[in-house]
């Protein structure tokens, strides 16, 4: 699952299961799910999805979470409301859908890790490059899916990673990422490198790493390994996108467990995505994937 520069649980023992498990070790399968884990079986009706009659933490009020800081190209200038960046507008437009201008909309700002513990949830749903996995979503609601996900490799020119062209070429290397992430989960699923992962506490933190040759390469989401490659790391190069299996990874917006707004979230996602409005933004504030050959 991450300096920052300008551009681009519900029970104890499965909140343990989560944190000792993959954007940040929470050791989680990386493949996403299109099915949300919801509150009702029923489909919302548009009454029941009418902004008088949502039950949001503050009435009148939608209380969207993230991280701290936040980074391109998912926000811009580490500033979620201004609704820039690709997370930071598809949470404006779903905002939007629900009936909520920006006057109406407060931001706060949660620890990638700390979401998943069993403690009340002060928000209405986070949206922080999360992940669906099935085993998430046995503490936690999720959304419909707003992004597929590809994982990269990224290095800098010189490191041992530089010349890799394939999946074999990494076995020998100390890779690192974020924890609570699926690509950490990647690194040892797929890559599953001879050295143990490295783990740090956020992105930021494997960037320095990178940086000062603690490891050789890096996992991260593949738009974020662009910006990485581009503006946080010293000659950073994209050594390339891990392969997908299975299903694929899929990011969705996190809701407390059985939250009411489950379903009207989801419907709201589903409206942005059958208009056009997601691929839209994934256009323009998201980095294609050419100059990332995948690695087999």
């Amino acid at each position: 699952m991450r300096p920052s520069a300008r551009p681009v649980v519900a029970a104890l023992a499965v909140a343990a299961a989560l944190l000792t498990a993959c954007a940040p070790a929470d050791d989680t399968e990386a493949g996403g799910d299109t099915t949300p884990s919801t509150s009702t079986s029923s489909s919302p009706t548009a009454d029941a999805c009418a902004k008088e009659s949502l039950q949001t933490t503050t009435p009148g009020t939608l209380t969207i979470a993230t991280d701290k800081p936040v980074f391109e190209p998912w926000f811009v200038d580490d500033k979620p409301e201004n609704g820039q960046g690709f997370e930071g507008a598809v949470a404006q437009a779903v905002a939007t859908k629900l009936g909520f201008d920006a006057s109406e909309v407060t931001w706060t700002r949660v620890p990638f890790n700390n979401v998943f513990k069993p403690t009340p949830k002060n928000w209405d749903f986070d949206i922080n490059e999360f992940s669906i996995t099935e085993r998430r979503k046995q503490a936690l609601d999720f959304s419909s899916p707003y992004y597929d996900v590809s994982q990269a490799v990224v290095t800098v020119k010189g490191s041992r990673a530089a010349k890799a062209k394939s999946l074999a070429d990494l076995k020998d290397l100390s890779i690192g990422a974020q924890v609570g992430t699926t690509s950490f989960a990647s690194i040892k699923d797929v890559i599953a490198p001879s050295k143990a992962p490295r783990v740090y506490n956020s992105n930021k933190d494997v960037v320095t790493a990178l940086n000062n040759g603690q490891i050789d390469a890096l996992v991260t989401d593949l738009p974020t390994a662009f910006f990485m490659s581009a503006v946080q790391l010293d000659n950073g190069v994209i050594v390339g996108q891990l392969p997908a299996s299975g299903t694929p990874e899929q990011f969705g917006l996190v809701l407390e467990k059985d939250s009411p707004l489950t379903d009207c979230v989801s419907k709201a996602v589903d409206s942005l995505r059958a208009a056009g409005t997601l691929d839209e933004l994934k256009d323009k504030w998201l980095a294609q994937a050419a100059g990332a050959p995948v690695l087999q």
